[in-house]
């Protein structure tokens, strides 16, 4: 992480429904978030080029806004409300805001042209009004981008841990979509050949109280051999596909009707 760095304060720091935990394991080198923006960027890289101002909503510590940089050249203004995560932002160029989304920043309204909202929304209990207040950010004419996991079958020990509320599948996500006037349209399953790893992660969690522990397991993939191996699991499906996964990714429009 730079030194320079700086976090905008456009709402007090709060506690969210994310364990800490997550931010000390998770990296840009960990097999699944690398596997999880090359899904996004054969799913979305149109709308990344074509758009004008870019937001991720419950950025944590910049691992999307880093990867995008990257590839694309892009800034993406990152709001989270996690200041543990945010100082640990990873970003380099992109901003950094404390900001709570329901707050509805009137200088912010409609001022995006591409949100991304990866692995949130499973974290709130209330979908509805937190939707309503991520369409106070985004543009008409703009698009969201939403990766949550997926499959309730394979809700465990390592989901209460993590915050998650649920797991969804595209009839359940598309449901919510339209309840708020939205429109699904490209979207795909992801993570089919991990759903082994993730019947094994149910069982072997099963018992276990710790969180911390539950996360460092669940989450961590131990050794650079490991990452590499499962990260060539990982790739052993075509995108999109609409069979299964243990992630679902979808771009949402405002529907015009």
């Amino acid at each position: 992480m730079s030194a320079a760095r700086d976090i905008e304060y456009l709402s007090p720091p709060s506690q969210v429904s994310m364990a800490d935990r997550w931010f000390e394991v998770a990296s840009v080198d960990h097999f699944w978030i690398v596997r999880r923006f090359e899904v996004f960027h054969r799913l979305a890289a149109k709308w990344v080029l074509s758009a004008g101002d870019i937001a991720e909503i419950g950025c944590g510590h910049g691992l999307l806004q880093s990867q995008i940089e990257d590839r694309y050249g892009r800034n993406v203004t990152g709001f989270d409300l996690n200041e543990f995560a945010l100082k640990q932002n990873v970003s380099r160029s992109s901003k950094v805001c404390c900001y709570d989304i329901y707050q509805r920043d009137p200088a912010l309204r409609q001022r995006f042209d591409l949100v991304l909202l990866f692995d949130v929304l499973e974290h709130i209990t209330d979908e509805d009004t937190f939707v309503s207040a991520v369409l106070h950010h985004l543009a008409p004419t703009g698009k969201l981008v939403v990766n949550v996991p997926a499959g309730q079958w394979a809700y465990s020990a390592y989901d209460r841990a993590a915050g998650h509320v649920r797991r969804y599948s595209i009839r359940s996500l598309r449901d919510v979509a339209r309840r708020n006037g939205l429109e699904v349209g490209e979207w795909t399953y992801w993570g089919l050949p991990l759903l082994p790893p993730l019947i094994l992660r149910k069982l072997w969690l099963l018992g276990n109280h710790d969180e911390d522990d539950i996360i460092a397991t669940g989450f961590d993939s131990r050794t650079s051999v490991i990452n590499g191996l499962l990260g060539a699991l990982s790739r052993c499906e075509p995108t999109p596909q609409k069979i299964a996964g243990s992630s679902l990714m979808v771009v949402l429009c405002p529907s015009q009707r």
